[in-house]
């Protein structure tokens, strides 16, 4: 576990978890300890040992990849929190699924206020969640590239998401990815520029990264 706080939030890194190597996070407001917590991979009760006497009061999941729901039903019957995710993604899941949310809307954690920000591409829900200086950002965005993408159009749809979503908050904005180590708004905005200035075929898709592809 990862640990990271600030004089109002406590944020909670977990992960790798289960057979994709995927994150969970606890975003904890620190004077009410009441909690969001960041996708269900497998494994994602190992976090709420974390709560240091909280309780979570929402689950969000960044997108609609089974991987990020796998141990849903277990966090949901431990924490009896209501499941939120993006409309676009509510399938195949919606009996799961308590609530939407939508681009620009703001979740209470305690005194906490965590945004939403629909940036379609990985999949058409997709949604990377801000506090304070944190952005969980799914499997839209980590260090070196944008998250997998099975087309072309889908790749388009992805970088003018980060583009005009995520690449314009401040540098020193940390990035938590849904898989592997964290970044920066600024390291990204770099890496994206290095991208930008070649030409790529109309075809690119998949596994591309900023500075490779």
């Amino acid at each position: 576990m990862d640990i990271f706080e600030s004089d109002t939030l406590r944020l909670v890194k977990a992960g790798p978890l289960g057979p994709f190597s995927n994150n969970a996070y606890l975003v904890q407001d620190r004077a009410s300890g009441d909690a969001l917590l960041v996708d269900a991979p497998q494994d994602a009760t190992t976090i709420l040992k974390e709560l240091n006497g909280g309780k979570v009061t929402c689950i969000v999941v960044t997108h609609r990849h089974p991987d990020h729901w796998m141990d849903i039903d277990n966090v949901k019957r431990e924490t009896g929190a209501p499941v939120v995710c993006h409309e676009a993604d509510r399938e195949p899941y919606a009996d799961k699924v308590d609530d939407t949310v939508g681009d620009g809307d703001d979740i209470a954690v305690g005194g906490l206020r965590v945004k939403a920000i629909h940036t379609p591409g990985h999949t058409p829900g997709s949604t990377c969640f801000l506090v304070e200086d944190r952005l969980l950002s799914g499997d839209t965005l980590f260090p070196g590239g944008p998250g997998r993408t099975s087309s072309n159009t889908d790749l388009m749809q992805s970088i003018e998401s980060i583009t005009t979503k995520l690449l314009v908050l401040p540098d020193d904005v940390i990035v938590h990815p849904g898989h592997g180590d964290d970044g920066r708004i600024g390291e990204s905005k770099r890496e994206y520029e290095v991208f930008a200035s070649k030409e790529h075929p109309s075809d690119l898709c998949g596994d591309v990264t900023w500075e490779g592809s």
